[in-house]
């Protein structure tokens, strides 16, 4: 049933483009294959029962010239920038090599960024962004966008880098998910060390026949932990041809399960592929 829905998928985007019968334009072929691809694993998570619906998935298929590979994931992995607490946002920047003194204050800055600031107040937040000479003032409601991470002031832009792979606004989760979160988000849990962080990581990997709790995967009850999705997933898919071109393209899409299947939220071509996770558990 998935080959026949991604092949007809793929043909009618074929079909309604006069360019695609020459097969010669790499990039309506490539459009072609990510749409393809972004609506196969929506389809495979929008079928599924909301309480059974995975968090995670992956898949590959031979089509045309050329090799597709999607993975899928739930936004709950990453730390939500308007729905994070502070201390999930601190832990964040100090497992990414800030002092603790500092990711507390970076910490602050984006809770300023998103928090509505009243009237009556004097607005020190507003303050702060004058002094430094910012032509700009703090959003004053959530983040639109992980992008705006860059406007926040006082944050190092190496560090705004490295964070940008492990935030979202797209979960509306205070939680994230332990089971499929990368290391250096469940080294922003509190009270986190090198150690425990192993013990999480390899048994969260080891095969269990039976669904883990975020009790399982951490060995204790956690605040900040979860083993829950979101409705919202990040869609990697990746395209190789047959003539050596390679393409990487990500998508974040809204699977609510009603009329419309999925709605798209964000989508970027040709993005530079995520490398491998370098982190390094470092005490704190």
């Amino acid at each position: 049933m998935m080959l026949a829905t991604l092949a007809s998928i793929y043909s009618i985007y074929l079909a309604n483009s006069a360019l695609a019968v020459s097969a010669n334009d790499a990039g309506i072929e490539t459009e072609s294959l990510v749409s393809a691809g972004v609506e196969l694993a929506a389809y495979q998570l929008s079928a599924a029962p909301k309480d059974t619906r995975p968090t995670h998935g992956e898949f590959r298929i031979r089509l045309g010239r050329a090799n597709v590979a999607v993975k899928y994931s739930s936004e709950a992995a990453r730390i939500d920038l308007n729905a994070g607490p502070k201390s999930l946002l601190s832990g964040l920047f100090a497992a990414l090599g800030a002092r603790n003194q500092d990711a507390d204050r970076y910490a602050d800055r984006v809770v300023g960024w998103r928090t509505e600031q009243k009237p009556e107040s004097q607005n020190d937040e507003d303050q702060l962004y004058r002094a430094a000479g910012l032509p700009y003032s703090p959003r004053g409601a959530p983040f639109a966008h992980v992008s705006e991470l860059w406007l926040v002031q006082g944050l190092p832009p190496a560090l705004v880098q490295r964070a940008l792979r492990f935030v979202t606004v797209y979960s509306g989760r205070s939680t994230v998910n332990v089971r499929d979160a990368a290391p250096e988000v469940i080294a922003a849990l509190p009270d986190m060390t090198p150690e425990r962080l192993d013990g999480i990581l390899n048994r969260r990997d080891a095969p269990s026949g039976v669904a883990q709790s975020a009790a399982d995967v951490l060995g204790t009850d956690e605040a900040g932990a979860t083993t829950a999705g979101s409705d919202a997933f990040r869609i990697e898919v990746r395209i190789a041809f047959d003539n050596g071109l390679r393409t990487v393209s990500e998508a974040v899409i809204l699977v609510r399960g009603d009329d419309v299947p999925f709605h798209v939220l964000t989508w970027r071509d040709d993005i530079d592929p995520a490398p491998a996770s370098q982190f390094t558990a470092g005490a704190r």
